[in-house]
């Protein structure tokens, strides 16, 4: 049983490409309402069989304008149920119901002022403050509204600021209600969902546990079930689900590939063995991979060799249970999304990237109980099935390790500096109370020396980067503005505690233009 079987409050989100898309869906499960996206070549009789309580459609790239546009079926209109069309949306809107659409003299982009020039649900609960600051993104302009239409708000550049359908539930917005540039945006949302399609906050971490429990025993049966452990939080929570759905059919693999953070492998298996009594098989490969990527300075290389290693040393650790028969992978749902067009299969935005290698090399089938998540519902459900914070409140760590945050050339001797290194930098940011407040923070193994003095003695030694940024899905980041005494603290404690490092430097770039790993 899929959630949209489950709950009938649940929204149906059509994708047009906005990068905000991901950022509407994060607000409405917010409001503990299920609701997921989709491409917009769904027709009406695709969007009735869903049976949402509510429909949104997001902003998006193009303009209606264009021959190559993405459309709607107009027939969606027609449908007796609410609608909340942002941005491209409302502009959608206007050109399929008679209104006018028209390149706007002056792009409007950043913030503006909204003028509230009616009383509506849609705007219940926002104050008697009739003037809001609210986040425009938008080159074309509805000129003329639908003559069903009514005008609920406007601003300086845009006169159908807010409009409703005089007799239907029908609402578009010019504005971007989920940034948090939007004053009041979540409490639009909020009653549009719930004031406005009358859903009820049914989606719970806890009935998602329990419905994702019963539909792995439906589709694993009695079957052996293997899972790929890699001490993330995402392969953790889907073991731990798994585990509480079908107990020892379960059997998972970690492959120790000499990369990993310091106490990572001893943490895993505690965890997993002791804590969660999950069988867990360990192979130490670690000499393997170290070897393997002897010499190697491409980053690239670096991640295809061990990608390509990785699955040959899983791939035999798995020939031990012969009759396994399912893979557990922790998919999430952005990958999901990702993998699916605004325009229909022909123009994927991005590969899935869970379903690379294991599954065609193994041909099991997949288990993905994490498919309809975003990462802080994952980090819930942990904390649901008893994980330590240790493990579900951790950092996300590259899957290629260690390997591309050393600049360079791999050696046993500089994945020792770096992991005892990085392992400072994370002791003194929780120390420092900010772990929490981070995306990520890490130590960068830099391939240069510098002049030193230590003691009465001239120093010829290494260099170690710190990063430390903030964000919320990792497509953009920013430096973090650590406090200046955990900062000291940090590089004191490296330049005294690891050998051969005499020289600690801030990473303050954003991404973009930078990139989070330095590899």
């Amino acid at each position: 049983m899929s959630p949209r079987d489950a709950h009938r409050d649940r929204v149906l989100i059509l994708d047009y490409g906005s990068q905000y898309t991901q950022l509407i869906a994060r607000r409405i499960r917010e409001q503990r309402v299920y609701c997921e996206i989709q491409p917009p070549t769904l027709d009406a009789d695709a969007v009735r069989a869903w049976k949402p309580a509510g429909i949104i459609l997001s902003g998006g790239p193009s303009s209606v304008l264009d021959a190559d546009a993405p459309q709607i079926d107009p027939a969606i209109f027609e449908l007796d149920l609410p609608m909340l069309c942002v941005c491209y949306g409302l502009q959608l809107l206007a050109h399929h119901l008679g209104g006018l659409v028209e390149p706007a003299d002056e792009r409007e982009y950043g913030p503006a002022e909204l003028s509230i020039e009616r009383e509506d649900p849609i705007f219940d609960g926002l104050g008697e403050r009739q003037r809001r600051t609210v986040w425009m993104s938008h080159g074309d302009k509805v000129q003329r509204l639908p003559s069903e239409f009514g005008v609920l708000a406007t601003s300086e550049g845009s006169p159908f600021a807010a409009v409703r359908h005089r007799d239907k539930p029908i609402y578009g917005l010019q504005f971007h209600p989920e940034v948090i540039h939007t004053d009041g945006g979540e409490r639009i949302l909020a009653n549009f969902v719930h004031g406005i399609c009358g859903c009820t906050a049914s989606w719970t971490m806890e009935a998602f546990i329990e419905e994702a429990v019963e539909k792995i025993r439906v589709q694993v049966g009695n079957a052996p079930v293997v899972c790929g452990l890699s001490g993330g939080v995402d392969s953790a929570v889907a073991a731990a689900l798994v585990h509480r759905a079908v107990g020892d059919q379960l059997t998972c693999i970690f492959v120790d590939n000499g990369l990993l953070r310091e106490g990572e492998r001893q943490e895993v298996e505690s965890t997993f063995r002791q804590a969660l009594g999950i069988r867990l098989l360990t192979n130490d490969a670690s000499s393997r991979f170290v070897q393997a990527l002897a010499g190697v300075i491409d980053p690239e290389e670096k991640r295809r060799i061990i990608g390509h290693l990785f699955i040959e040393v899983f791939e035999h650790e798995a020939e031990r249970l012969d009759d396994a028969r399912f893979l557990v992978q922790g998919t999430l749902y952005p990958d999901v999304i990702e993998s699916v067009s605004v325009r229909g299969p022909a123009a994927t935005i991005k590969s899935h990237h869970n379903v690379g290698g294991l599954p065609e090399v193994m041909k099991l089938e997949l288990v993905e109980p994490l498919r309809e998540l975003f990462k802080d519902e994952v980090r819930e459900v942990g904390r649901n099935l008893g994980l330590p914070e240790t493990v579900v409140g951790r950092h996300p760590f590259p899957g290629p390790g260690l390997a591309v945050r050393i600049v360079g050339e791999i050696t046993p001797e500089r994945l020792a500096t770096l992991r005892r290194a990085d392992a400072v930098v994370t002791e003194e940011i929780r120390r420092g109370g900010v772990y929490e407040s981070l995306w990520q923070a890490f130590a960068v193994f830099l391939p240069v020396q510098s002049v030193g003095v230590m003691g009465d003695s001239r120093t010829y030694e290494n260099v170690i980067a710190v990063r430390a940024v903030t964000s919320v899905d990792a497509m953009t980041a920013d430096w973090a503005r650590l406090p200046g005494d955990v900062l000291a603290a940090i590089s004191s404690r490296i330049i005294n505690e690891v050998k051969g490092v005499n020289r600690v430097v801030y990473d303050i770039s954003s991404k973009p233009p930078s990139t989070i790993e330095w590899e």
